[in-house]
């Protein structure tokens, strides 16, 4: 071939059936593949659009990409591939009113699985990766999450203007380490016990996600309650989220419960996007949950091993540097961001839209 026939729509039509490695879809069907030009020198640029924050083989599209193109132009030899990033969602707040293009649950059976740290460390992970995110304390019973992120401030009220030009008042959500977060524990005294029912709960959900100024976020991490209470209903009926990850440690007995979150989910229509071993390693065991996984035909997210600085800079209030300092953690926690991201793309390129959710 000569260089003459070497164009745009060549290009396009080249890579269109080009799979993805990672989604292994078509950059066509994908619609990752964002613009290919031919310099005067017949130098190729490809601009490759992703929809998450991180995106493990690069390299290896960048390789396919290249080799494609060579074996059907053999003299072009510069080719050029560029990333860029524009996270996708299903503008899972919506309903509320939300600039919000993913809400992801973090739920689990039982409590003691580490539920909320890896709520935490999973925000802060999606951050370091650049992304806009908040994090809820949906856990009224129990919050801890401004323990974990290390603020004792309080969220304050504000006056803004409305699309309609009115004014209304809205909360500020507290920031720590640039996390926009809001919990129960802003509005109760370290000691005080929360004893509520269900629309009491269901109208504190609903405050803290429609009457907080969240802002424009790619993502927002809800820290549930642990069980298969409530809360997962009214969040159902509130949202359309991205879908829910599982929480569970290895041993048996977490496991048991683990499933009956996973059923929980699903009943009410949450996409689940996968599970979570935490607290791996020889005190509890190690493979159980991808076991379970593969048994639930759900994704297996990662594993988090049983590390004594997790639980140090989770008392000390410094989770985020788990993730920002080259720990021995900091890889398990990243690789389990960059999977929740990846399923939540997956699911939006395969099924965009949720079915409705039918109350018996």
């Amino acid at each position: 071939m000569s260089n003459s026939e070497i164009n745009e729509m060549n290009l396009q039509s080249c890579l269109n059936d080009l799979m993805d490695p990672v989604f292994e879809k078509s950059l066509s069907s994908s619609g990752f593949l964002k613009e290919t030009t031919v310099g005067d020198s017949g130098q190729v640029h490809v601009q490759i659009e992703l929809p998450v924050p991180s995106y493990p083989l690069e390299s290896e599209l960048s390789e396919l990409i290249q080799n494609t193109i060579q074996e059907q132009f053999p003299e072009c030899q510069d080719v050029n591939v560029e990333y860029t990033t524009d996270i996708k969602g299903k503008q899972s707040g919506g309903r509320l009113g939300l600039n919000v293009k993913n809400i992801i649950a973090v739920g689990a059976g039982k409590g003691g699985v580490g539920k909320s740290t890896v709520a935490a460390s999973l925000a802060y992970s999606l951050k370091q990766f650049g992304a806009r995110v908040g994090l809820v304390d949906a856990d009224v019973y129990g919050p801890s999450i401004p323990h974990l992120v290390g603020t004792s401030e309080k969220p304050m009220a504000q006056e803004f203007q409305g699309k309609d030009g009115q004014t209304m008042t809205r909360i500020v959500p507290v920031e720590a380490n640039g996390l926009k977060v809001m919990s129960m524990a802003f509005f109760v005294e370290p000691d005080q016990a929360v004893i509520w029912r269900g629309p009491m709960l269901h109208k504190a959900i609903t405050q803290f996600l429609q009457d907080t100024e969240w802002g424009e976020l790619d993502y927002l991490i809800i820290d549930m309650p642990p069980g298969t209470g409530d809360v997962s209903l009214t969040l159902s009926q509130l949202l359309e989220l991205a879908g829910a990850v599982i929480v569970c440690s290895p041993q048996q007995v977490a496991l048991l419960d683990a499933v009956k979150a996973v059923q929980m989910f699903r009943q009410v229509k949450i996409p689940v996007l996968g599970i979570i071993e935490n607290m791996s390693g020889e005190v509890f065991g190690q493979g159980g949950a991808q076991a379970k996984g593969e048994e639930l035909e759900i994704p297996f997210l990662g594993e988090i091993p049983m590390n004594a600085e997790i639980r140090i800079k989770s008392d000390s209030g410094n989770i985020s540097q788990l993730v920002e300092d080259d720990s021995e953690a900091q890889a398990h926690l990243l690789k389990v961001a960059e999977n929740v991201a990846i399923e939540i793309a997956r699911n939006l390129i395969t099924n965009p839209t949720r079915p409705p959710l039918e109350i018996l």
